[in-house]
């Protein structure tokens, strides 16, 4: 039964593949990396969980490394994200190289909260001493959570540490910085540093360094990604991101629409098929024709996976059409980018990269 099922798979693959008119191949997507993402050097990317926001983190990092360029991957989310993506070990608190292509170097970095608000205890109070007391009391945790802006604005604050570092001889250690961020229903708040800081403190080190945060985040240096599935749900999440983004005028950059099935039959015939109203005499011609010849449950089943891929593809053009209504500030569509249906794992990460590329990365 295992192997009739693979088989049906294939020849149903293959058969959609082949017979599909030159006419309808899409050789040119039309989706392009947006003008303000190629300006920006920061780079969040957001996402309802589930839609592969990490996936889509590391192929960008990657993308942007190419041609000889330094990039920084960042977590900020504790759960290890990039380190299960690139198969290696759980990453230090400090920038350490993951990833190498073409040249350039992709550098990862988890940021621990902990570690995070000792730097900046010793950094602006000098109480370095006094944080490690607080460390081994409890104190940052509590701190933290009974101020939970606090642990917004320590993330932010590290990640413009990172991308404003330079080397000695005073140039940028890294072209780009990339943020796996928290999901589309926490990013604005994430992002709300000003706001984050009117619950806190008024003066002091702390606030003078998150108004440079502040600066940075709502320069022409950062854009926001949306990272969404051709589904109901991450579709309406994106939506309302994208507006709550723009009400905090922060730039969104584009939306990574991932895991789209391709549009395997021709398109006049879609609709039908997804009825379920389908030529058998012609397909089991045409199959024996290419010198495939199936048992009847081959057949049914090649005929079922047509019906259910038409149903999917119908599906998908009704979500990509309420992605054509969002707007960016000045009136413009948001810039989408497609991505193909991958597997969660290290080649595709490479592969995804190349998408890119092409895309204008």
């Amino acid at each position: 039964m295992e192997s009739s099922v693979s088989v049906r798979g294939f020849v149903a693959r293959l058969y959609l593949v082949v017979t599909k008119s030159n006419s309808d191949v899409d050789t040119d997507s039309g989706h392009t990396w947006p003008t303000p993402a190629k300006r920006a050097r920061l780079h969040f990317i957001s996402g309802k969980g589930g839609t592969g926001k990490t996936t889509v983190a590391g192929a960008l990092a990657l993308a942007l490394a190419q041609g000889g360029k330094r990039v920084l991957l960042v977590e900020c989310e504790g759960r290890q994200g990039i380190a299960q993506l690139f198969d290696r070990p759980p990453l230090p608190a400090t920038d350490e190289l993951i990833a190498t292509v073409s040249g350039g170097e992709v550098h990862g970095l988890a940021i621990d909260i902990e570690h995070a608000l000792l730097e900046y205890l010793e950094m602006f109070y000098n109480l370095g001493f006094a944080g490690r007391a607080m460390k081994r009391i409890g104190a940052i945790d509590f701190v933290t959570t009974v101020a939970p802006g606090l642990r917004d604005v320590i993330l932010t604050g590290k990640i413009k540490e990172r991308i404003i570092a330079t080397d000695k001889s005073g140039q940028h250690i890294y072209d780009a910085v990339v943020v796996d961020s928290p999901p589309t229903g926490r990013i604005g708040n994430f992002l709300d540093v000003t706001q984050a800081m009117a619950d806190l403190t008024k003066t002091g080190p702390i606030r003078k360094q998150s108004d440079g945060v502040t600066q940075l985040l709502h320069s022409a240096d950062t854009a926001v990604h949306l990272v969404t599935l051709l589904e109901a749900m991450p579709i309406q999440e994106t939506i309302e991101a994208v507006e709550e983004l723009q009400r905090k005028d922060l730039r969104v950059g584009a939306i990574f629409v991932n895991r789209v099935v391709p549009a395997l039959l021709p398109e006049s015939e879609i609709d039908e098929i997804a009825e379920g109203n389908i030529d058998a005499a012609r397909i089991k011609t045409n199959l024996e024709a290419a010198g495939i010849d199936l048992g009847q449950d081959e057949f049914a089943g090649l005929l079922t996976e047509a019906i259910e891929h038409a149903i999917r593809y119908q599906a998908q053009q009704v979500a990509s059409g309420q992605l054509d209504t969002v707007e960016n500030k000045e009136g413009t569509p948001v810039a989408t980018v497609e991505l193909p249906n991958l597997n969660n794992d290290v080649a595709s990460v490479y592969e995804l990269a190349q998408v890119l590329r092409k895309a204008g990365v």
